[in-house]
């Protein structure tokens, strides 16, 4: 596994100035552009989280009005959605590590790749419009009729927006398929590769298959917004039910695009952070594929209170309940992989350990919701706010930030204060449930999501929740700054902090631009962690010695 180009220069100092990363080919840089890009809309979305759960400390009128909060909770679930976990660790850590995963210099196309991240800056910048121009009060959902009769300026430029973002999606899918498809090193089979390509290659999947839905279904809304021709409204002859199937039959599998590549990452981080090979690597990557196609046949739990008939009702829940067997697989054979290890409890692996939690407690709580007569009771309450925010926030954002401490000094070549690390991780976890289980108490007793109002029953589940997400503002800050400042003060990587098996930690610490001189070939398993020993004069993880052979001399026979 050897084949590092081993120079001065790297892929960030190879070229200068604002041009050379606005139009660069290189899927590092790109990568490295979409991480900055997403951060910044998250600290954005965050913003708007946050002017929301000020308005809910009181009953009524606290900072704004019913407009204006209706306002910040629609851009906080459109920005979070679309700009923000859909791209994050596909667009950001896939685009830096999958071609050097598998041991190749670039992705198949890369100019296909730069036009994905252009489109998802256009994309932004629709949003930014939309913010700009009175803001957008119809839900993240965009559900007609109320999207196609009201606002519709603002409407139109938010829709649009998601129109294009779902171009930036298809081309990145198409370019990880062909990747991993043709160029995967010479030895790397498909049961060699890093469960990371596996997630990446299923989320592939579901973006090129379930994407294009939305985008027609986006277009539709728009024609019939401008044009006033009856779709889905039904004062033009529409059929608003008709909205809902086609976006929830690409929102939900868009839950696993969200969710697919977090799975990935705490492969990752359990099978280096325990010193053993993933106990059951074939279930794991077979079940990435399993997730990909049963979560096209789910969306219709989304709508059991729509009118639609009791069997297709039926039909749904029992398949809900079937999509959780691939997951389940994960959770134990990550919790397997664990036992009898010689467990790291550096920063990637304390988020790792949050996220089991975090996606225990949301995949349960999914069950509620996959049963009928339970949903039509939570069915838009704060039960549901609370589940998706422990699905997608506390799972697929906490892996993806996971994922950054646990590649950062691979990407950057410095390392950050650890402790620091674990202060940031141990306040956003803590801040995070007490944000969000309240909010389960409250769904239970009736309380329904996006109301401005509320009775003064709630007004307890309401405080502890804003409470909880000032917390975690002061937890992404410290985070933040850890991460930031090492850029400045940190000390030098070495090539493998670790001790991965991977190909990514056989390059130089950042890598560089062409990341390997030749091909290098892929010999033994996916994960042989074991044959790698820590060095305590350079604080890297270099692969133990091989064992001499004993030389057996073939015993003198005296000559009678």
């Amino acid at each position: 596994m050897s084949g590092h180009a081993d120079s001065g220069k790297n892929y960030l100092n190879e070229s200068h100035g604002i041009m050379s990363w606005l139009f660069t080919l290189d899927h590092k840089r790109i990568g490295i552009m979409y991480l900055i890009g997403v951060t910044t809309m998250f600290f954005m979305g965050g913003i708007f989280a946050l002017l929301v759960r000020t308005e809910l400390f009181t009953p009524g009128p606290t900072i704004m009005m019913h407009d204006t909060y209706n306002q910040m909770f629609t851009l906080h679930g459109a920005v979070m959605v679309f700009l923000v976990i859909i791209p994050s660790i596909p667009a950001s850590l896939g685009n830096f590590f999958l071609p050097i995963m598998l041991g190749q210099k670039d992705v198949a196309f890369p100019k296909l790749n730069l036009a994905s991240f252009h489109l998802w800056v256009v994309g932004a910048i629709f949003f930014l419009i939309t913010l700009a121009t009175g803001g957008l009060e119809t839900g993240w959902t965009f559900y007609t009729p109320y999207s196609s009769t009201t606002t519709q300026s603002n409407v139109t430029s938010a829709v649009m927006g998601a129109f294009i973002l779902g171009f930036s999606s298809i081309f990145t899918g198409l370019n990880f398929i062909v990747t991993v498809h043709k160029m995967r090193a010479p030895g790397m089979t498909w049961f060699k590769m890093p469960l990371f390509l596996w997630a990446i290659y299923g989320t592939a999947i579901i973006q090129v298959l379930a994407t294009p839905v939305l985008g027609i279904t986006l277009l539709m809304l728009i024609v019939e917004t401008t044009m006033k021709i009856g779709i889905f409204d039904p004062k033009l002859g529409g059929d608003p039910v008709m909205f809902q199937h086609f976006f929830w039959f690409y929102s939900h599998p868009a839950v696993y695009i969200m969710i697919l590549p977090a799975f990935g990452v705490i492969s990752e981080l359990f099978t280096t952070f325990s010193r053993k090979e993933v106990f059951g690597y074939k279930f794991i990557a077979v079940s990435s594929l399993a997730i990909a196609f049963l979560g096209f046949l789910v969306w219709g739990h989304h709508m059991f209170t729509s009118g639609q008939s009791k069997l297709a009702s039926t039909i749904f829940s029992a398949i809900t309940f079937t999509i959780a067997a691939p997951t389940a697989i994960k959770i134990f054979n990550w919790l397997t992989t664990m036992y009898k290890g010689d467990i790291r409890l550096n920063t990637p692996m304390w988020y790792a350990l949050g996220f089991l939690e975090l996606f225990g407690i949301g995949g349960l709580t999914g069950l509620f919701l996959s049963t009928m007569a339970t949903d039509v009771h939570l069915h838009d309450t704060y039960f549901v706010v609370a589940h998706f925010h422990f699905v997608m926030v506390g799972s697929a954002l906490f892996a993806f930030v996971g994922g950054i401490f646990y590649w950062w000094p691979k990407m950057f070549g410095v390392m950050y204060n650890d402790t620091l690390g674990k202060v940031g991780c141990f306040l956003a976890i803590s801040g995070f449930n007490i944000t969000f289980f309240p909010q389960f108490i409250a769904g239970t007793q009736g309380m329904p999501r996006r109301y401005f109002n509320y009775l003064p029953e709630f007004q307890i589940y309401h405080q502890i929740s804003t409470v909880g997400a000032y917390m975690m503002l002061i937890a992404f800050l410290t985070i933040g700054y850890c991460l930031v400042s090492s850029l400045f003060s940190g000390k030098k990587a070495p090539m493998n902090p670790w001790g991965g098996a991977t190909f990514e930690w056989q390059t130089p610490s950042p890598p560089p631009m062409h990341n390997f001189n030749y091909t290098p070939v892929h010999v033994g398993g996916p994960y042989d962690v074991h044959l790698y020993e820590y060095d305590e004069a350079t604080g890297d993880w270099v692969k133990k010695p091989e064992p001499k052979k004993e030389e057996t001399k073939e015993p003198v026979v005296a000559a009678k």
